[in-house]
């Protein structure tokens, strides 16, 4: 399934939230992305949307009968569903394309410079300035695989530790990818500690110490919606159906660990210390 192009994404859209219309914004009407976020350590996480540089609290714009079609208000209702704490966009993201493509369309109506004065001015009493917030992981990962994205980037890390060989022959027939850990997924903006390991120069005996070799390569995460049960396949043709959205991500390495410790079995201590994604998801 292809993804659908409606009005929601026409170039020409304006909002009257006027931060949006800046050219230098990353957040137009066009693109309202989903994320979690509280206002101080005090406070509990609310689901939002993006839209210039406020966020739109859509908790609190649940309470001003502007969300009463059934698809709206199921897409609304799942962003708050797991109040007070913790809040998450799985339950969004397990409701599938079409509700959350409904709340997307009445949300950019709402927000678009020709919405009704008396909707302008509801939703104005539930944006939130951007940086008067905390923002948190956007969704409680159970698990994540961490592929190599083109041939360019496998050829690239693999020239780091086989010069004379950097793209295995697999590459060419099979996704390649390893499991990551789950644990230690953190928002953007997080910081990130140096980790301490084993490195091995030459010959010589390894040592233990702090990594001299730290490194992260940009990429784009994707957030499966729903997925399939154990021992179910889900064809090619159905899997963008399964797709949520997608995010930016920081892959952290250790390279001078990695290069120790990677074979036979891959990364280990040195990948699995950190890895950090954006707040906000871009929904398909």
């Amino acid at each position: 399934m292809k993804p659908v192009l409606d009005e929601t994404h026409d170039p020409r859209g304006q909002s009257w939230v006027e931060s949006a219309n800046l050219s230098s914004s990353d957040f137009p009407i066009q693109n309202l992305p989903f994320g979690v976020f509280r206002l101080n350590a005090n406070s509990g996480a609310r689901a939002g949307v993006a839209i210039g540089d406020l966020i739109l609290d859509i908790a609190g714009l649940r309470g001003e009968n502007l969300l009463l079609d059934s698809e709206v208000r199921a897409a609304a209702d799942a962003c708050i569903s797991d109040l007070p704490n913790p809040v998450s966009l799985n339950a969004l993201m397990a409701l599938g394309a079409a509700p959350r493509g409904a709340l997307r369309r009445r949300l950019h109506r709402l927000l678009r410079n020709d919405a009704p004065s008396p909707d302008q001015r509801a939703v104005s009493r539930h944006l939130v300035p951007q940086a008067e917030v905390e923002m948190l992981l956007p969704a409680i990962v159970g698990d994540y695989t961490d592929f190599y994205a083109s041939i360019f980037h496998a050829t690239n890390v693999g020239k780091l530790f086989r010069p004379d060989n950097p793209l295995l022959p697999n590459y060419k027939y099979i996704p390649i990818g390893y499991h990551g850990r789950a644990s230690s997924l953190v928002a953007s903006g997080t910081s990130v500690h140096r980790p301490s390991g084993q490195t091995r120069d030459g010959n010589a005996d390894p040592k233990f110490g702090p990594s001299n070799a730290l490194d992260y390569e940009l990429e784009v995460g994707f957030f499966v919606s729903a997925g399939n049960r154990l021992g179910e396949r889900t064809p090619i043709s159905e899997a963008e159906e399964n797709v949520f959205g997608i995010c930016l991500v920081n892959d952290w390495s250790a390279r001078d660990m990695q290069a120790w410790e990677y074979q036979p079995l891959g990364p280990f201590l040195a990948k699995s210390f950190s890895t950090s994604l954006s707040p906000w998801v871009v929904t398909m």
